[in-house]
């Protein structure tokens, strides 16, 4: 059971830190963020907080089940918003009422944190290459590790073992 709230620790963690890099990135090195940055932002800290959650206050067996799911989810979605990002928003001119936008609109978070949530650029303009690869890839290869590592740990977890806690 240590091992299995261990990965999820480590998950949660290094969905912070994709935060953390990303904040680095706007604020050091002035890459301004898309209405998909945000929204993938939102994810990471989303799948972060459930990690938590999930490794102290629900550690049971049958908890670290539902958040490993919850977070295959979300990683699942966000491999989908950041594909969306690099292969079709990317080439638009304008992130302007797309999901991404109106989510983190709708939801004020662009208005409540806006050092966090808040669209500075069209996709087209916040493609920026980081070791010779879009940022967005960067984010899906992250969310696919995230995905996998859910995965993993979910087939650890047997059908048995979750039911029996």
């Amino acid at each position: 059971m240590y091992r299995e709230r261990l990965v999820l620790s480590v998950i949660g963690a290094t969905s912070l830190m994709a935060v953390l890099i990303a904040l680095i990135s706007q604020y050091q090195y002035d890459m301004q963020p898309c209405a998909w940055c945000v929204f993938q932002r939102f994810i990471y800290l989303t799948i972060a907080a459930l990690c938590f959650i999930g490794v102290f206050i629900f550690p049971s067996r049958r908890g670290i089940a539902v958040t490993a799911g919850c977070t295959l989810a979300l990683s699942l979605g966000g491999i989908t918003a950041a594909w969306y990002q690099t292969q079709v928003a990317a080439n638009s001119f304008s992130c302007v009422q797309s999901l991404a936008d109106q989510f983190v609109t709708r939801l004020g978070l662009d208005e409540t944190m806006p050092w966090l949530f808040g669209i500075y650029a069209s996709c087209m303009d916040a493609r920026v290459k980081v070791f010779g690869l879009e940022y967005g890839y960067w984010s899906l290869i992250l969310f696919v590790l995230l995905g996998a590592i859910s995965t993993a740990l979910l087939r650890r977890l047997t059908w048995s073992d979750i039911k029996n806690s």
